[in-house]
């Protein structure tokens, strides 16, 4: 592929399709990659300040509202203004988030930086963004394929950013470790140049935006997602943040812990592209159901089976496979449903309860452990919420309204 030669030429490499996807996955490899090492500043930073799990916790479950809260915003902003104007503000709020945390002596410092600052940033940041834009250049039949091979990108920031993270904590301590982050997060606002566009593009019957969320609030199935999603993001939330300390408090080394949920990255970004894919081919919401049944499988097997290193590998992989496939699913029956118009706002919405869920499973984790001295009542928790999120997938209505057929 030869470099551009002029402004113009430079303009048009940007916005090739695999351009845009490229820049779109690397954006949500960096914003997903960064948020996920949250669990490994739990113990270091708890220690050093003299702070209670359910502290350093509810700063986190803050995070995940506040990034559901502001993501409806950021996607009508986007669908409106532009994802590039969006995704550079974003980083902006990320990166100041990310200082503000790393010199917080206080709650509120650590609730006003890893909670407020970098919620809205990952608003700005991750799916509903960057997932729009692709949603809108990616042709009918191949889009929940590349909704697919984007999410991938968040996956692979997983697996790939926490090795670095836990590697910048043992080399020069949590809080520098968070300013290294931060100048990593500023990468985005360079790459956000190719991932642009608004719902222009995106078809579908003129409607206005308070005419499409009108529409959305008195569809059931609009309803369906948004609550099983909410399922989603307890268990997500709840595994990513809680998951290294349970590991260390079941007698196992901090570093296998890490593996662990670098292990779900790295499976994830199979089970991401395989959601896409199979998506393309079969039934959206039967997939949907699969994936929280089979979750309750796996939870199931990490409590049964005595702890080991294999024993927590095979429910990271099992997990991983299974982690972020429910996102190209889920985006992709808004957009089936509802049209591509306003799919950044109303994905957005979804996604809202995808973070309430993600707040409960982060602040009632620490609740829960700092009341018991364990987190068991949270996993048979995590296993019940399972049984009614799949529950919920299969009455969704898996065709685009009446609006839109009539076209």
């Amino acid at each position: 592929m030869s470099l551009p030669s002029s402004p113009l030429a430079a303009l048009a490499f940007l916005r090739r399709p695999a351009v845009v996807m490229a820049c779109g996955a690397l954006i949500l490899t960096l914003a997903m990659g960064v948020r996920h090492t949250g669990g490994l500043f739990l113990q270091p930073m708890t220690l050093d300040h003299g702070w209670s799990r359910e502290l350093f916790s509810f700063s986190i479950a803050l995070q995940n509202l506040l990034w559901g809260v502001f993501q409806p915003f950021a996607g009508a902003f986007a669908d409106r203004h532009g994802a590039g104007r969006t995704l550079a503000g974003g980083a902006v709020l990320y990166v100041l988030g990310l200082v503000v945390m790393a010199y917080a002596d206080s709650a509120l410092g650590l609730n006003l930086g890893a909670g407020l600052l970098i919620g809205m940033g990952l608003s700005g940041t991750t799916f509903s963004v960057v997932l729009g834009v692709i949603g809108r250049m990616a042709a009918p039949e191949k889009r929940s394929l590349a909704l697919g091979i984007a999410s991938a990108g968040g996956s692979f920031g997983q697996f790939a950013v926490l090795p670095v993270g836990q590697g910048l904590i043992t080399a020069v301590g949590w809080q520098d470790a968070l300013l290294w982050m931060a100048l990593g997060i500023a990468f985005i606002i360079p790459l956000s140049a190719a991932v642009t566009g608004t719902s222009a593009r995106g078809g579908g019957v003129e409607q206005s935006l308070r005419q499409a969320l009108a529409e959305a609030m008195r569809t059931p199935s609009f309803h369906f997602l948004f609550w099983s999603f909410f399922v989603c993001g307890f268990q997500t939330a709840f595994v990513m943040l809680h998951l290294p300390a349970y590991v260390v408090d079941m007698g196992l080394s901090a570093n296998i812990g890490m593996s662990a949920v670098a292990m779900i990255g790295l499976f994830n970004i199979f089970g991401s592209f395989l959601s896409g894919w199979l998506g393309g081919l079969y039934s959206k919401k039967w997939l949907l159901a699969w994936i929280y049944a089979l979750r309750i499988v796996a939870i199931l097997a990490l409590m049964l089976f005595p702890l080991s290193p294999l024993t927590l590998y095979v429910f990271a992989a099992v997990m991983g496979l299974l982690w972020l496939g429910t996102v190209p699913l889920t985006s992709g029956l808004v957009g089936c449903i509802f049209g591509m118009r306003y799919v950044g706002m109303l994905y957005g919405i979804v996604f809202l309860g995808h973070q309430i869920g993600g707040f409960l499973g982060a602040w009632l984790g620490g609740r829960i452990f700092d009341l018991s001295g364990s987190y068991e009542m949270a996993w048979w928790l995590s296993i019940a919420l399972s049984v009614m999120a799949a529950a919920l997938s299969l009455p969704v209505r898996e065709a685009p309204l009446a609006r839109l057929a009539a076209r």
